[in-house]
């Protein structure tokens, strides 16, 4: 019994060490050697500054930027309170939400030539996680008029700035186009102050 107890507590040592220390630092070692930035959270900076990452999702309020998903994470956009609503389909709490955010967009939108389109659904529901930053080509093309209106940019030319933005499928196949709403909203700072 004796020789049993010391190897099951010599083999939970051993693995602690490998599994729980060894194979992390080896993994996180190789990932900051072959692919730092993704390895660092993929920040973004501007001026020298970190304003954000690009993987999680940030709430861009002005009617000057393009606006991201809403986030059921906290207070919004709480990386460590990660979460969607949880709410189901028929929950009328839910319901009640979306169509709040339709009507605000709608709203809005009212002026602009899309503003008897339908909205769309990743403008007005949330993700799982709470922390999307990306929305699709439709959200962000949706926004364009009332973007380039506050602005007082040329339209077509917002559109343009959406256009090169738009990220492909991951491997040509997974997931569908998306903008990155945080890299979408520095490029429309940038072409602004150019336009000073």
């Amino acid at each position: 019994m004796r020789k049993q107890f010391i190897t099951a507590c010599l083999y939970t040592l051993v693995t602690t060490v490998l599994l729980g220390l060894g194979y992390p630092l080896a993994v996180t070692g190789l990932a900051h050697l072959l692919m730092p930035a993704k390895a660092n959270g993929e920040l973004i900076a501007k001026d020298g500054v970190v304003v954000g990452s690009k993987l999680i999702g940030q709430s861009f309020t002005g009617p000057g930027y393009f606006n991201g998903r809403p986030s059921a994470a906290g207070t919004g956009y709480d990386a460590a309170n990660s979460s969607g609503s949880n709410l189901g389909p028929t929950n009328a709490t839910l319901i009640a939400r979306v169509d709040q955010s339709v009507h605000a967009w709608q709203t809005r939108e009212a002026q602009h030539e899309n503003a008897h389109t339908n909205v769309p659904i990743d403008l007005v529901t949330t993700s799982g996680s709470g922390l999307d930053p990306d929305i699709t080509v439709a959200a962000a093309e949706y926004q364009v008029a009332s973007v380039a209106q506050v602005r007082g940019l040329p339209k077509d030319q917002v559109a343009q700035l959406v256009k090169a933005h738009i990220e492909p499928r991951q491997f040509g196949v997974l997931g569908e186009p998306c903008v990155n709403v945080l890299e979408l909203n520095l490029a429309l700072d940038a072409m602004a102050a150019q336009r000073k």
